[in-house]
């Protein structure tokens, strides 16, 4: 099969590498792609957000299925575009997707089938959310309501960083049209736990559970990144959290989609807070999360392609889907000033990696013959070994192998999970 990859980051690179493992996979064209990813397919210089153009091509070449991996082209409705002319396609539809290109829907969703959840209000006229905003306890979490590269989630310690937050919003447009709504909830306490899911709308398997490091400093301080390394699994998400998660959140919301006439195939997201009260959802994905899928796929045991089209298929229950039980760490090496201003065009060297590692390339291009650094997250060094320790010093001893000006690293990536065992 000839397959079409829509993406161009670390966790679109991690995909076709599992992808490729598949017999029936021959060729993988990425739109666009990045250096790393064209070691592994054709990459084509599309951006992942024209579909007039992901379109056309797809028309011109032998395409047999498609993966539409961010968020934006989901939005969007290019899954949909791509079945209209034909072509089978893992990622769900744009009546789908608004779980996560709209928190207001997803908060609205869920108050209205009981799914837990923080408090909250939704806004679209600035004075009324200020207002709003002095009736609440602090801290308190305000969201852009769209899509915003994982950025638009602000924790204000203050009223007046709380009320500069909602200006810069829904006035400034910091976040563009993603800000003309806001959602303004309660700050939840907790371990945070990433479970990624396939479902097909009828059927829903979890992967094992990740856990994300968003902010960009050490102890999770400073701004939220699109993620600065992740591990998996998640010691803090036992059995019986599992059990309580799949009752309570994870049936009764593709219960509740396909009752909304949504029904959702693809990779369905579930950020949860493990609180005193029990796991809450703090947001939904529509699509495998970054950089968790680089914590997560080198787990699979089973055929990535075969699980895909099973789900477009809509026959996921009938898959054994099996995972390892070792442990996977990966680290993001970003340039630095990451998430704001960086540098790009900086060499990049590997140099010989130990065994067992995996590079994913994330924001990297190739320039001549040089390898170059092209984004805030460059690349995610990943480990697989037996135990969480092995994998994440693996993973710190590899990232030694690797130079570019600028390189910045967290230095604490897997220590919150490791101190669980302690």
């Amino acid at each position: 099969m000839n397959i079409l990859v829509i993406g161009s980051g670390g966790r679109e690179h991690a995909i076709i590498r599992a992808l490729k493992k598949s017999p029936k996979c021959e060729k993988i064209y990425a739109l666009p792609g990045n250096g790393g990813i064209a070691d592994d397919a054709e990459c084509v210089n599309i951006a992942a957000t024209d579909l007039d153009g992901i379109v056309e091509f797809a028309k011109t070449h032998p395409i047999d299925f498609a993966a539409v991996i961010p968020d934006d082209p989901l939005a969007l409705g290019l899954a949909d575009r791509l079945r209209d002319i034909g072509i089978p396609s893992f990622g769900p539809s744009k009546k789908a997707a608004v779980i996560e290109s709209s928190k207001a829907f997803s908060k609205d969703l869920m108050k209205k089938y009981g799914i837990p959840t923080a408090k909250y209000e939704s806004f679209t006229d600035c004075d009324t959310a200020l207002a709003y905003l002095k009736t609440q306890t602090l801290p308190i979490v305000i969201k852009a309501d769209g899509l915003a590269l994982g950025k638009g989630v602000i924790i204000a310690e203050t009223l007046a960083q709380a009320e500069q937050t909602v200006r810069d919003m829904m006035l400034e447009a910091k976040f563009g049209k993603s800000g003309e709504c806001v959602v303004i909830e309660e700050f939840l306490t907790g371990p945070e736990v990433s479970v990624l899911a396939f479902t097909d709308g009828k059927t829903i398997v979890p992967m094992p559970a990740s856990m994300d490091h968003k902010r960009a400093g050490d102890g999770d301080v400073g701004l939220n990144t699109g993620g600065m390394g992740a591990v998996a699994p998640n010691p803090y998400y036992d059995e019986s959290k599992q059990l309580r998660a799949m009752e309570e959140i994870i049936l009764p919301t593709i219960a509740a989609m396909n009752e909304e006439n949504r029904k959702f195939k693809g990779c369905l997201y579930f950020g949860l807070m493990l609180t005193e009260e029990g796991p809450k959802v703090i947001e939904y994905n529509c699509r495998f999360g970054d950089p968790e899928t680089q914590a997560v796929l080198p787990l699979l045991k089973s055929d990535l392609l075969e699980i895909m089209l099973a789900v477009e298929q809509e026959r996921l229950s009938d898959m054994d889907i099996e995972f390892s039980k070792d442990a996977c760490c990966c680290l993001v090496l970003a340039s630095g000033g990451y998430p704001e201003k960086y540098e790009k065009g900086k060499q990049i060297s590997l140099n010989d990696f130990p065994e067992n590692i995996f590079v994913f390339h994330a924001g990297t291009k190739k320039k001549g013959t040089e390898l170059v650094t092209n984004g805030g997250r460059v690349l995610g060094i990943t480990a697989v070994r037996k135990t969480l320790a092995e994998a994440v010093s693996a993973c710190y001893e590899a990232a030694e192998h690797v130079e570019f000006d600028g390189k910045y690293y967290r230095k604490d990536i897997g220590s919150r999970a490791l101190s669980i065992n302690a």
